[in-house]
């Protein structure tokens, strides 16, 4: 069963862009890889294998700053980001890329990391960008592991006779998440472990002294920690119980996260209110922005932004309001700005759009800002566990298709409707958007990924204005997520993130320099 947090895995990471896969992912990933070698890191070697999306894009899309400010302990949104190259370089850290072929990856965000460090302690492990910026280690050595930095993880290697004490001598802890998970090889075995709170060091040391004993790994957690199981994990019980306890899928959402994080209403909407204000400045931002080039791009949010206020469009009101602001955000996305994933890099332009146009256009409360952009997240929590948010994966539509589809749920709890409508809001904007490939050309996130992220603003008010109105959506939410998830996997390589098909390879495109 999946722990999805919505702070954790679908309204964030707070981070830099332009991609949460390939720049937040690859940030968690060496963190997590300095955390196993718990030691600072002399050397490292990061390797992508060619037929993956990362050899095409890790510069393009920022991902070789992103490990270096993980192995260099650098926070994603510090200004040293521009800069941890030399700052390495002076610390005497050499960070190397590769690009080879890799046995059995099968995963298009599969990395290979060897790192030495200043100790001279060695370190091997594989790991997956999967998505929004969740990770997985896969690979410890020659062992295979499952580590997610969700939680406070262990791995404790011995003599195979030893493997049934350290088991039960770990299943004493009162916060584990599972029962421990053994693999035995030959004379050896691995006992790993996940825990809610950080291991006792009394059985740290037990363990050290245990007879047999060969090496410990610990992986201090990326993300706050979840405390116990979700309410939900359907969109049918998600509507089952709000119906039940009468509230809108806004406030049910607000009872989830606090739930399984932990914490009280207050603290869920105080971190809210942060994260919608990082999103509202990425849209000033990036509507300030017009001479300074993104990348094959000039800015032009602000001038579409300008004129339509001025009447001098053709077609106006929040639709286009909403979509200019969202491709305002994918501006400052582009420059490797921060951005709130949401629910990834790719697609962090579209929500905001949304929200913003509410409460500065529509005159929405900030505190129903705040649980619109809760029940958003409630629909990703869905989307999280039953599909994917990696384009590597499912292409466009599991990115700013999810994210237009979290947007129209906003908009239908802004107006104050109810979470089934919500729901069918999602439902129908997924539908929207099915079979949309990721063709980025070049390999960055920029085109065609701005006037996507547009498009999902603008897609969110109609399909919200569609239910709201009295459409009767005949295909639930579970079911169409399933059919997207479904497509998206049928989709070729080539249409996955790997800017190698459709518009990246159009002439025009290959051209820009």
């Amino acid at each position: 069963m999946k722990n999805i947090s919505i702070f954790n895995q679908v309204i964030g990471p707070v981070m830099r862009g332009p991609s949460s896969s390939h720049t937040a992912g690859a940030f968690f990933i060496a963190r997590i890889a300095r955390s196993l070698l718990g030691d600072m890191a002399k050397r490292v070697k990061v390797t992508f294998d060619p037929d993956g999306s990362y050899a095409r894009t890790y510069h393009e899309q920022a991902a070789d700053l992103a490990f270096a400010c993980g192995i260099m302990d650098i926070e994603l949104t510090d200004e040293g980001f521009f800069d941890v190259f030399n700052i390495a370089y002076r610390a005497g850290v050499e960070i190397k890329f590769t690009v080879r072929k890799l046995e059995r990856a099968e995963h298009p965000n599969t990395i290979d990391i060897e790192m030495i460090s200043e100790k001279g302690n060695k370190l091997k492990l594989r790991a997956l960008s999967t998505g929004g910026g969740s990770v997985e280690i896969v690979r410890l050595e020659e062992w295979e592991v499952d580590f997610t930095g969700t939680f406070y993880e262990i791995a404790i290697e011995a003599e195979a006779e030893s493997g049934p004490t350290i088991s039960s001598l770990l299943r004493q802890l009162e916060d584990l998440v599972d029962e421990p998970s053994v693999e035995v090889k030959e004379s050896l075995v691995l006992v790993s472990a996940r825990s809610r709170s950080p291991f006792n060091k009394e059985v740290l040391s037990s363990l050290e002294k245990m007879p047999g004993f060969r090496k410990i790994w610990l992986v201090e957690p990326v993300c706050p920690v979840v405390k116990k199981r979700p309410l939900f994990q359907s969109a049918e019980e998600m509507i089952e119980l709000a119906q039940k306890q009468s509230l809108s899928l806004g406030q049910l959402a607000i009872e989830y996260e606090s739930e399984i994080l932990g914490l009280s209403r207050e603290e869920i909407l105080m971190e809210a209110g942060r994260r919608f204000g990082i999103m509202q400045s990425s849209v000033h931002q990036g509507l300030e922005l017009e001479a300074e080039r993104i990348q094959f791009l000039k800015p032009s949010a602000g001038k579409i932004f300008r004129l339509e206020r001025e009447g001098r469009l053709p077609v106006g009101g929040s639709y286009l309001r909403a979509g200019a602001r969202a491709m305002a955000v994918m501006h400052i996305n582009g420059k490797c700005g921060v951005v709130c994933a949401a629910p990834t890099g790719g697609s962090a332009g579209t929500l905001p759009g949304v929200l913003v146009t509410l409460l500065e256009d529509e005159g929405i409360s900030l505190e129903k800002i705040l649980i619109s952009l809760m029940a958003a997240g409630a629909i990703g929590v869905i989307i999280s566990d039953r599909a994917t948010f990696a384009a590597e994966i499912a292409g466009c539509q599991v990115e700013i298709g999810a994210a237009g589809a979290m947007a129209a749920t906003a908009v239908v709890e802004a107006f104050g409707g109810n979470a089934g409508q919500a729901a069918d809001a999602a439902a129908i904007a997924f539908q929207n958007i099915m079979g949309s490939v990721c063709d980025l050309v070049k390999g960055k996130v920029e085109i065609p990924c701005h006037t996507r992220n547009a498009l999902g603003a603008a897609n969110a008010f109609l399909c919200a204005g569609l239910i709201m109105g009295g459409y009767k959506n005949p295909i639930n939410l579970d079911e169409t997520i399933d059919a997207v998830y479904s497509v998206g996997k049928m989709l070729p390589p080539e249409l996955r993130c790997t800017s190698r098909g459709g518009l990246a390879v159009c002439p025009s495109a290959l051209k820009l320099r």
